[in-house]
């Protein structure tokens, strides 16, 4: 790069090359804008793809106006008819004119294009439209196109468009083998930023498969790729992870707090195209830790008004469930009702194991701490079969003791046995030292279980009596959750 000199375009193509593969993503944006302005004149195609790549790193930035400037510098071009379908379409969506976005974006979606680039497009396309079953279609022939050319370089971007259109799908043990076969490449070709990505996806895939400490990992491993290179998408999408693994855990204090700056206006605001995935777990994390409550529904309830709009924007077909369950848990208990029948009768039609569970569970513990306990047992047991075919233990858990709260016989996941620590305690006793296990206070344990703190003291006392511990530490160690 030395030798070919700092003032000619292929020079600066290549350096925003290599800060867009391991470099601060604003960097890469710059220096590929420069780039794509010195070839312009004499190399047109080159130009152009330095402009998606200027693109791609603003998009990484979460730098929505950058991303529109880099795609509104790229020249109409007949013959490639479905890049300017792209470039116009969602340059339409962020401008708000959102229908004649999403047909221009159809159109690439249903061009029967072969190239990897185009099909990358396609996919990215599928997933602002909503239309996630056509992304992963669409992700799936482009990293075919990938291999079948012998690419390399392209392989771990192309792993990272697939898992993450897979992961928006549901599919996330799919989404977690894809992931870790693009961590993989993206190491092999010295991609690091691609990395952080990967990571944020197999954190996310294990917020639901496997429980925090595996998340924590990922998610970790996502933020220190990410920080000091500017990914906010990496970054978003880590902390929702770690957010919906706190959920899992019981732990919504911990999870509205990561989630609250990231869906609120502000310096720490979110990805603009991934930070309303996020709102239904902040609602649901600030419902549960009376945050809702405290700030009399003010922050939380903008959310929803802004994920509403956001609904009319989308044709994911989680999102109408969800809304319903966002205004479920907002509702008077005079609504609260119909509101989760609404969302429940959303689910049905849109299918999907895990976000139908996740209602059935809320469901099923609003009634249950309505006292409604027979009415409870039908939506908490259908949440617990959800979790386990889905293969989300640590949310089977969490329904397994809601169930076992609302009065019915339930063997509490990994704890068979008459040897079993917590065999001879109480449904609630049984509860509240799980919750002391994972290293909530006796504050945090009434918030979560709907009791006072008194009730819990009480409780805590005659746990430690029954199991012969001593102390909070010696409980966690007999369940073997280490604090």
């Amino acid at each position: 790069l030395a030798r070919a000199g700092r003032a000619t375009g292929p020079a600066h193509h290549t350096r925003g090359l290599l800060a867009l593969a391991d470099g601060p993503a604003p960097d890469a944006h710059e220096t590929l804008l420069t780039a794509a302005a010195l070839l312009a004149p004499h190399d047109p195609g080159r130009a152009r793809d330095a402009l998606l790549g200027a693109a791609e790193a603003a998009w990484a930035a979460g730098d929505a106006l950058g991303y529109l400037d880099a795609l509104t510098r790229i020249p109409a071009d007949a013959a490639d008819r479905d890049l300017a379908h792209y470039r116009d379409g969602m340059c339409a969506v962020l401008r708000g004119r959102t229908g004649a976005g999403h047909l221009l974006l159809r159109r690439c979606l249903d061009s029967g294009a072969r190239d990897s680039g185009a099909l990358l497009r396609a996919g990215a396309a599928g997933l602002v439209l909503g239309d996630l079953d056509a992304a992963c279609r669409a992700g799936t022939r482009a990293l075919a196109a990938v291999r079948a050319s012998g690419a390399d370089a392209l392989l771990p971007q192309a792993l990272e468009h697939l898992a993450y259109a897979e992961l928006r799908a549901g599919r996330h043990a799919r989404a977690r083998a894809h992931a870790l076969d693009g961590l993989r490449a993206a190491r092999r070709t010295g991609r690091p930023n691609t990395a952080a990505h990967l990571h944020a996806v197999l954190a996310l895939a294990a917020s639901v498969e496997a429980g925090v400490r595996e998340c924590a990992a990922h998610a970790g491993a996502a933020l220190a790729g990410a920080a000091p290179h500017g990914l906010v998408q990496a970054e978003t999408l880590a902390t929702w992870a770690s957010a919906r693994a706190d959920l899992a855990a019981g732990r919504p204090a911990e999870a509205a707090a990561r989630l609250d700056p990231l869906v609120r206006p502000g310096p720490r605001r979110g990805h603009f195209a991934t930070r309303m995935l996020a709102v239904p777990c902040y609602v649901e994390a600030s419902v549960a830790a009376g945050r809702a409550a405290v700030r009399g529904g003010g922050a939380v309830a903008e959310a929803v008004a802004e994920f509403a709009v956001w609904a009319t924007r989308t044709t994911d077909p989680q999102v109408p469930a969800q809304l319903a369950r966002c205004r479920a848990l907002l509702a008077p208990d005079g609504e609260a009702a119909e509101r989760y029948e609404e969302a429940l009768a959303h689910h049905e039609r849109a299918g999907g194991d895990f976000e139908q569970a996740r209602t059935r569970l809320l469901f099923g513990s609003w009634l249950r701490r309505r006292r409604r306990t027979r009415e409870a047992r039908e939506p908490l047991r259908d949440a617990l079969v959800g979790f386990e075919r889905c293969g989300a233990p640590a949310w089977a858990a969490r329904a397994s003791g809601e169930l076992r709260a609302a009065g019915a016989a339930v063997e509490a996941p990994g704890r068979s046995g008459a040897g079993a620590p917590l065999a001879g305690l109480t449904p609630q006793q049984a509860r509240i030292a799980r919750c002391v296990a994972e290293g909530a206070t006796n504050r945090e344990v009434a918030r979560r279980l709907s009791v006072s703190t008194r009730t819990v003291d009480h409780h805590l006392r005659n746990v430690f009596a029954a199991l012969g511990v001593r102390s909070r530490t010696e409980l966690a160690g007999l369940l073997g959750n280490g604090l």
